[in-house]
């Protein structure tokens, strides 16, 4: 049997760096956002929360016949 899972996960990181001193708000936020696109903040990140979201199955038995079950904060459907 073949079964295909999904899960879906809101995952919140966080880093503790250092800036210069004396930016003002918009310089800290360039700031913030250069080093992330850059990649340079990602060996800086650590998972902080991690938030289930959703799970789901499907039963994969031919081209043409599946069956799914899915479930999201304690919902199942069939």
């Amino acid at each position: 049997m073949r079964i295909i899972v999904t899960v879906v996960e809101k995952i919140t990181s966080e880093a503790h760096i250092d800036i210069p001193d004396g930016l003002n708000q918009s310089a800290i936020r360039q700031h913030i956002v250069n080093r992330y696109n850059t990649g340079a903040m990602s060996t800086d990140m650590n998972i902080f929360q991690v938030d289930f979201e959703s799970i789901s199955a499907q039963i994969v038995q031919g081209r043409a016949d599946t069956n799914s079950i899915s479930a999201s904060t304690g919902e199942v459907r069939l």
